[in-house]
């Protein structure tokens, strides 16, 4: 730590931008806030509610304006989530329970800092500078004095230029990721939906399919609008939904078994209520949320799981296909009707082009499962490599050879 300089945080930055005290007036639409409920270390919750009116934005931004690469943190309810702004998110407002930080150029690199406030040791820092008992928060003064501790200019950009390097990767996968799954639903709508195949042959279109596959679809149309041959079905021909099961909080024991909620992921448990793959459906709260879950999960009693009769890939983008979110049936508490989803009427094709459908769906599959195993290992070797590197007790070529065995 020889090479490592200990200052308090002020006098390190050339902005503090804190917009705490009160709200901005809301609107409609217009431009994004950013506050504590959305500013995640995880990444930025989208999509962002609340919102001002662009003719407001000057008026309200008086306190000073964010810049690319700036620093955001979030000072209470929770207090210690960070960020890093970029041309789109620079561009936003600023709400409550947050501050802009901006280091000193030549002194302090942003994206250092950035990763240097989530380290472990800063966050204990953090908080030991914090008030409050039921939810911590820090003020603006106690903010300033905070001691951070830092490397050369050169080094903290190897440091984090090797950080960033892992989170890019990450977001590359996970937009890839979304890729994929926009190909699936644009697959199973032209096909299933739009029925573009048999369209196609009707205007005697250039096949645009593999020949094989191009033979399964009818030719024509019948007269209810149907490809000829295929049966008008209701959900509950292909799938059945089950009702998860309660597990308080308190009630859960340490383990890596997700466990899901109509939000997604509320937790872990050491012990699943059913084996994966499978589907599950918000039925309580955020009504008609959908996730695939492929390892063993724990859905609770806010949510449906799938039971399939059919590939359960066919099963996941049939569900998608519908606007579930909107058959709310519960003006007090949101809420899904399994017997309202299951009359939902399709037109359910042969069983040789549900094959088809669902290995094309499962290739797509596969390469999602492998992108979010290789983000796995990308965010334990960066969580690994963090504090060490923040500590000054690992050097960046050494983290280097780190990643290339881990990997």
């Amino acid at each position: 730590m020889a090479e490592w300089t200990t200052e308090p945080l002020d006098q390190c930055l050339e902005a503090l931008i804190d917009y705490r005290g009160k709200s901005p007036t809301k609107s409609p639409t217009g431009i994004p806030v950013l506050s504590a409920k959305v500013v995640k270390t995880t990444g930025l919750l989208r999509p962002i509610e609340q919102t001002i009116a662009p003719d407001y934005y000057q008026q309200w931004m008086r306190r000073g304006f964010p810049r690319p690469g700036d620093v955001v943190m979030t000072t209470e309810a929770p207090m210690g989530e960070v960020i890093q702004l970029d041309d789109e998110t620079s561009k936003f407002a600023l709400g409550q329970r947050i501050v802009c930080l901006r280091g000193i150029p030549g002194k302090l690199d942003n994206t250092f800092l950035r990763y240097l406030l989530t380290s472990p040791l800063q966050q204990e820092i953090l908080a030991s500078y914090a008030t409050g008992t039921t939810v911590l928060g820090i003020s603006q003064k106690a903010l300033r004095s905070v001691p951070i501790s830092y490397p050369a200019l050169d080094e903290q950009v190897a440091i984090s230029g090797l950080l960033s390097a892992l989170d890019d990767k990450i977001e590359l996968n996970r937009r890839m990721n979304e890729t994929l799954e926009a190909q699936a639903r644009v697959l199973f709508r032209d096909w299933f939906v739009d029925f573009g195949p048999v369209k196609a042959k009707m205007a005697g279109d250039t096949p645009y399919l593999a020949p094989d596959l191009w033979s399964i679809f009818p030719d024509r149309l019948n007269d209810d609008g149907m490809p000829e041959g295929w049966e008008r079905c209701q959900v509950r021909d292909v799938l059945s939904l089950s009702y998860g099961k309660s597990l308080p909080a308190r009630n859960r024991q340490p383990g890596s078994v997700p466990v899901y909620g109509s939000g997604g992921i509320s937790g872990y448990h050491n012990s699943a209520l059913i084996d994966g793959p499978t589907i599950i459906l918000g039925r309580k709260g955020t009504v008609g949320s959908l996730f695939w879950e492929a390892a063993p999960s724990f859905p609770i009693d806010t949510v449906f799981y799938v039971v399939p009769k059919v590939s359960l890939e066919y099963c996941y983008q049939l569900l998608a296909s519908f606007p579930l979110g909107d058959m709310n049936t519960d003006a007090a508490v949101p809420g899904l009707n399994r017997d309202n989803v299951y009359r939902l009427e399709f037109a359910r094709p042969s069983d040789r082009l549900l094959v088809a459908f669902d290995e094309h769906a499962s290739a797509l599959r596969r390469k999602i499962a492998a992108n979010e195993l290789q983000n796995q290992t990308l965010a334990q070797t960066r969580d690994l490599l963090l504090p060490k590197l923040m500590s000054g007790e690992l050097r960046v070529r050494r983290a280097e050879r780190q990643i290339e065995e881990a990997l």
